[in-house]
């Protein structure tokens, strides 16, 4: 994991290149389409404010439970017993981008959601609010999955299955159930031979429909590492970053693979 100001260096980095975030300089008509009806969308969705109440429940949450850690492990805590109100604070996706996976999900109308890291469940709600899609998520540790249940409960959520174990164990037996178009999160396992295990496998069961989003491609030498290489697989026609996730598109009609970095 890189230090607080490396990562901020590479922040600024990123924000004095990466394109206007409304759009201007870009020439794909897809990518602009992307930035002005997804990226910039700035509708106050009802769905928003119902599923941020669960994360103020939980960000409350004082109690303490056993988590079985079998990613690249907490940089918060060392220890196998943590609170829930740390794990809602340190390990959801902020809801700036919770929200945008609400719209991509929303705006591009998947038949599957596919998402590897339930965590406590906010990030698997949006992806399950925003359409009748079948959201199936992966959490490694059963403590941490049986309060994502809690969670999709809370919210009436109905079309999400919860896979609980190994990534290597779960992920495999759900590929070939696969139906398209197909939506993919990514955020269990921030290491690069992992990443690049579950890119490559998702790929053989994906069409020019599929979309994968990819999760802190910046939190570390591996993870940018993985993301030069998924960017550059012969798979992917379009990728756009937005630093804290990376977007890839397998359309064949892009001739050209191209990509992008803009400003969120």
């Amino acid at each position: 994991m890189y230090g607080r100001y490396q990562l901020i260096s590479k922040y600024l980095h990123y924000y004095i290149n990466a394109a206007n975030g409304q759009g201007h300089g870009v020439h794909s008509p897809f990518v602009f389409d992307f930035i002005k009806k997804v990226l910039t969308d700035t509708t106050d969705y009802d769905d928003y404010k119902k599923i941020e109440s669960r994360r103020k429940v939980l960000l409350q949450n004082k109690s303490f439970i056993t988590v079985e850690d079998l990613g690249a492990g907490s940089s918060v805590s060392k220890t196998s017993d943590r609170q829930i109100s740390k794990i809602a604070a340190w390990s959801l996706k902020p809801k700036k981008y919770a929200q945008l996976l609400y719209r991509m999900v929303k705006f591009y109308q998947p038949r599957q959601v596919i998402e590897l890291g339930t965590s406590l469940g906010i990030t698997t709600s949006y992806l399950a609010a925003a359409s009748p899609a079948d959201v199936y998520t992966l959490e490694g540790a059963s403590a941490i999955a049986s309060l994502a249940k809690e969670t999709f409960g809370s919210l009436d959520l109905k079309n999400i299955s919860i896979h609980t174990g190994n990534f290597d164990d779960t992920f495999p037996l759900l590929l070939p159930q696969l139906r398209h178009p197909a939506f993919f999160f990514i955020d269990g396992n921030h290491r690069k031979v992992p990443t690049l295990h579950y890119f490559r496998e998702l790929v053989k069961y994906s069409d020019e429909s599929t979309i994968v989003i990819f999760d802190d491609i910046h939190w570390s030498k591996e993870m940018e590492d993985a993301w030069e290489l998924i960017k550059k697989d012969t798979a992917v026609t379009l990728s756009i970053d937005l630093f804290f996730i990376g977007i890839v598109f397998f359309r064949k009609e892009f001739k050209v693979k191209q990509h992008f970095s803009v400003r969120f």
